[in-house]
């Protein structure tokens, strides 16, 4: 038995780049009318950012960001001290908590000790600068830019007292948890971070 294959005539293999091209933007086309006529504009991603420290204020961010990119309509519903992240003063503040953490370098009986989490949270900002990561205000300029939807949880700006002029602009203020839940139902991929 031969394992040799007579070549097959593709149609494509005769035609030019110029009538390939043609032909993948007819495709195209077509493939926009009927996600026009379903409905369905792509997919759909939804987290829910519950943490308010340096190093889980990134995860939520650099996600939103990375699924908008490759056009995943995103929302992000900030609560609870995740809201801290969109409040412009006290996204550039956050800090590192050391104690608790398994993977900080130091142990938990030093990392008790008052000022550590200071200490702690400059290491992390000075690994940040020298690594070129983008920062906290940076990431979500980009990813409004990119047409992330941040929601502030109406509650908890209710509860911690906050302004809804503290965050920044492009955050989307007085969302309840009912819209949030709906908008996880309808949502392709859901998290919570």
């Amino acid at each position: 038995m031969s394992t040799d294959t007579p070549p097959v005539e593709d149609e494509t293999e005769q035609l030019s780049r110029a009538e390939l091209q043609a032909r993948v933007e007819e495709l195209e086309s077509r493939l926009s009318d009927v996600e026009a006529e379903t409905g369905d504009d792509g997919q759909k991603m939804s987290i829910i950012a519950t943490k308010g420290t340096l190093d889980m204020a990134y995860p939520p961010l650099i996600l939103a960001s990375t699924a908008a990119a490759f056009g995943y309509d995103v929302t992000v519903f900030h609560t609870f001290w995740g809201l801290d992240i969109l409040h412009e003063e006290h996204s550039k503040n956050l800090k590192l908590s050391s104690v608790g953490n398994p993977n900080m370098p130091v142990p938990n009986v030093v990392a008790a000790l008052p000022g550590m989490d200071r200490v702690t949270t400059s290491m992390m900002e000075r690994k940040i600068d020298g690594n070129d990561t983008a920062t906290i205000e940076e990431l979500i300029e980009t990813s409004l830019d990119m047409g992330v939807e941040f929601q502030a949880c109406q509650m908890t700006i209710d509860l911690l007292d906050y302004d809804e002029d503290d965050f920044y602009d492009g955050v989307r203020t007085g969302v309840g948890a009912a819209t949030a839940i709906q908008d996880m139902a309808e949502a392709d991929i859901q998290l919570l971070v």
